[in-house]
């Protein structure tokens, strides 16, 4: 045998059986995948499942589509069918530009619920009537549609943080949080930059002692963020099927899995850029005892127009009137 049929031999097997069993290690990510999103689907129960601010249905392959992440607790001491949001994260995908919009709602913001027909704190709307109440009240408030929705409890939250094996994060300050089980302080943290696992970022993610709505708001896009990038190094390629398996089991969605394909063309863009979008506004107690986050309408207005130019969209920018001005009570 000559010795370039032998080099041929040498260089040539080792690299067949890699592509052979980097396509079968691809075959069985995309089996694993279309059946967790297809036991995770539940659908909004809205007309068509069409967003009422839409013309006609939209196709994320072809279209400039928005997502409402909705994160909620459902811990071992509460009923996840009657749990309230803990993050609302609204993000709007542009197809042109290759651009992600990411807002984040305070969860104490004070907006009209059109489930029950009155004003209270937007996290409630979950309560009141699941996803399907959220989108609505979110849509209500903002005048942006919500195409699709993707609500993860905590637990799927620490499971796909530990199944890509941490992340890392420049902590602010010292914390003590409670994890997931409601542990008190079981959770401490010193500033700086270290690596977190689920249960450690969790308690960043959701700790309000320490500075505002709007900065835990923020905090929660970057941590995403990081996870986002987390997922897609090279370095995660075979954590991917544990990470399937951890949102498989806490993820409910009205995603199909031909939609999430669609999507792939975001994380595949190496330019893609995700911008994050914040309400200002001010706290304080109103007639009821509670406090609210009263989000300042001139924010407000700007933030509507951003996003809805995002999607391409034209009109009126206003908030959709499901009640009357009056009902609202904003007195402190």
């Amino acid at each position: 045998m000559s010795k370039k049929k032998k080099w041929t031999l040498i260089i040539g097997i080792p690299l067949l059986l890699f592509i052979i069993a980097a396509g079968s290690y691809a075959a069985y990510l995309y089996n694993k995948t279309e059946n967790m999103v297809s036991e995770s689907q539940e659908k909004t129960g809205r007309e068509n499942e069409t967003s009422k601010l839409r013309s006609e249905a939209v196709d994320p392959l072809e279209d400039n589509v928005s997502v409402l992440f909705i994160g909620v607790d459902n811990s071992e001491f509460r009923n996840e069918k009657q749990s309230r949001s803990d993050a609302l994260i609204l993000a709007t995908f542009n197809k042109q530009n290759s651009s992600v919009k990411l807002l984040s709602i305070p969860r104490d913001s004070y907006v009209y619920v059109p489930e029950v027909d009155r004003y209270t704190k937007i996290n409630h709307a979950h309560f009141f009537g699941g996803p399907k109440a959220t989108i609505e009240t979110v849509e209500n408030f903002l005048n942006v549609p919500v195409d699709y929705y993707a609500k993860m409890n905590f637990e799927g939250f620490v499971e796909v943080v530990n199944a890509l094996g941490g992340i890392t994060y420049d902590v602010p300050y010292e914390i003590w949080e409670s994890d997931s089980d409601d542990d008190k302080n079981s959770i401490h943290l010193m500033p700086g930059e270290q690596h977190l696992n689920g249960e450690e970022a969790l308690a960043l993610a959701r700790t309000r002692k320490y500075d505002s709505d709007v900065a835990r708001g923020k905090r929660q896009q970057q941590i995403l963020k990081t996870i986002a990038s987390k997922a897609t190094s090279a370095s995660s390629v075979f954590k991917l099927g544990e990470t399937i398996d951890a949102v498989g089991d806490n993820l409910t969605t009205n995603l199909s899995f031909n939609d999430m394909k669609d999507f792939l063309s975001y994380g595949l863009d190496e330019s893609i850029s995700i911008e994050t979008v914040n309400l200002d506004g001010s706290g304080g107690y109103m007639e009821d005892g509670l406090w609210y986050y009263q989000v300042n309408e001139e924010s407000k207005h700007n933030v509507q127009a951003d996003l809805r130019s995002h999607l391409d969209l034209e009109g009126n920018v206003g908030t959709s009137d499901y009640a009357k001005e009056e009902e609202r009570n904003s007195t402190y």
